[in-house]
């Protein structure tokens, strides 16, 4: 069942869950995460990033539409950290019922001025919008963009800018980073300022760099408000991880020898992120 973002985040939001969204990067992972979300009953948005795009071409994405459609699980395909107009242009085009414009690096106004902008035309035919205010870190050069020094979200900046933009969700910063972790840094998230931003602002919340922080952060994170975390490196390590393990064997040559176990892994990383979600079962609500 293929679903708008708004439509998918406005129940989340109302019964007080997050939905994940996992990246996937090739056809797969979509029919991995398609496969647990499945079994766990759970709504699920696919998030594909600009490069992810580049990747798989635009040309999969009927079939990432029709897979979708026929999923027994509400589904939402989002562009995840588009950075320009034409980038949700090509997104609209090819089947995406939810867009991300990220303008978390411009100055506040030019990243409103360019979040209204892409609302304006994602409303007119029925695609929701994300913004992203304030900075997400970043870990390592695999991961995605995002600042050495977190800059948070400023509750009352968060009130101004949803009311300028008219965006349908929002992505806040409280202290996550992109990628996995090196050990001189500490994952910790600002859970008062979440507080703060919940109780000034309606829409729902999102959470970037979900993957390698603490589950008992990220478990309070979903109770006090937010409605959808992304989550990549995570599957993508537990994925590729056994990927390396089964291409030890120099003979292994075969799709179907490779990849089923390599799914499999994934799975069960995806599996514990929807538990600790609480959205195993929330298909019920849609």
């Amino acid at each position: 069942m293929l679903l708008s973002g708004k439509d998918l985040l406005d129940v989340a939001n109302e019964n007080n869950f997050a939905i994940p969204a996992f990246n996937i990067s090739d056809w797969a992972m979509l029919n991995g995460v398609i496969a647990v979300s499945e079994e766990k009953k759970s709504p699920v948005i696919l998030a594909i990033h600009p490069d992810e795009l580049s990747h798989i071409g635009v040309d999969m994405m009927p079939g990432v539409v029709a897979r979708a459609r026929n999923a027994s699980i509400p589904v939402t395909i989002h562009l995840d950290h588009g950075a320009t107009y034409q980038q949700v242009l090509t997104a609209i085009q090819h089947g995406f019922t939810s867009v991300m414009i990220d303008g978390s690096m411009l100055p506040f106004d030019d990243n409103a001025t360019l979040t209204a902008k892409i609302v304006e035309a994602a409303h007119s035919v029925g695609l929701s919008v994300e913004g992203e205010l304030g900075t997400i870190g970043k870990t390592d050069d695999e991961a995605e963009a995002g600042t050495a020094d977190i800059i948070y979200t400023e509750p009352a900046e968060a009130v101004r800018f949803v009311e300028l933009t008219g965006v349908d969700s929002l992505a806040i910063a409280i202290g996550t980073r992109h990628g996995i972790y090196p050990s001189h840094l500490k994952a910790e998230l600002r859970l008062d300022l979440l507080k703060e931003i919940k109780a000034a602002v309606s829409i729902p919340l999102v959470l970037h760099g979900g993957s390698d922080n603490p589950d008992d952060e990220i478990g309070q994170a979903v109770k006090l408000g937010v409605n959808k975390i992304n989550i990549s490196s995570d599957i993508k390590v537990a994925y590729h991880r056994k990927v390396r393990e089964i291409l030890a064997d120099a003979t292994v040559r075969e799709p179907n020898t490779i990849q089923p176990p390599a799914i499999a892994a994934m799975k069960v990383t995806a599996a514990q992120k929807i538990d600790l979600f609480d959205a195993a079962g929330r298909a019920r609500h849609y």
